[in-house]
């Protein structure tokens, strides 16, 4: 939202169901006004209309949406979790992929650079998501035409966050409205919009990227419809 509200456009994908008592994002996505697509096409018209669109796995891909959600039955992730987040439907000029296990990085960002991806972003995410972490460095494992670039980005506090036991969904909306303070959650936003300035060209350095995302923070439309 953050992006597309300044012209980014901006299409998103994902599984959901096979991680018990985890969020998922398409359940998240009405709470600060972002719509959901249920196929190819509609997708792309939300993308021409509102620069954004959700896809889950299922509208698009379904034999991979099976697969994935075996993970209950066969008790770990299976190769397709891996090639999921590989998927670009629409060719986007740029991606940012979110990991969990650090020894997937570089291949995810060897793998971009095989399969010719323009720019490409894969970062250790929070939950294995795309979400840097603010309190511990993020290393940033990219690929630039077929150029590798390792680019490690700091902590943005000196000590951690204590994490809360359980998650209220109405507290994105709040915190997007302003009714929130979060220092956390405020960080997480800003530091994964500046990885994604940098990536897409509009920053020329982390301290640019930063104080650019900072500033899309500041400035946004707290409405959210």
């Amino acid at each position: 939202r953050l992006l597309t509200d300044h012209g980014v456009t901006v299409f998103m994908h994902g599984a959901k169901g096979h991680t018990e008592g985890r969020m998922y994002t398409q359940d998240l996505l009405s709470y600060v006004g972002l719509p959901e697509a249920t196929s190819l096409e509609q997708a792309q018209q939300q993308l021409t209309q509102n620069r954004f669109s959700y896809l889950s796995l299922e509208h698009f891909c379904p034999k991979l949406a099976h697969i994935i959600n075996l993970r209950p039955i066969l008790g770990l992730r299976s190769p397709v979790h891996t090639l999921a987040r590989m998927l670009n439907p629409f060719a986007a000029t740029a991606s940012i992929q979110g990991i969990f296990h650090p020894g997937y990085r570089p291949t995810h960002q060897e793998a971009a650079a095989i399969l010719n991806d323009p720019h490409v972003a894969v970062i250790k995410g929070e939950g294995g998501e795309i979400e840097r972490n603010p309190d511990v460095p993020c290393l940033v494992q990219s690929v630039h035409l077929t150029h590798r670039i390792d680019e490690q980005w700091p902590a943005l506090f000196s000590k951690r966050h204590r994490k809360p036991d359980t998650l209220n969904p109405q507290q994105l909306a709040d915190l997007w409205q302003g009714t929130l303070v979060d220092e956390y959650a405020e960080a997480t936003i800003i530091g994964t919009t500046a990885i994604t300035l940098k990536l897409i060209g509009q920053a020329s350095s982390q301290s640019d990227a930063e104080n650019k995302a900072k500033a899309l923070w500041n400035n946004r439309n707290h409405n959210i419809k």
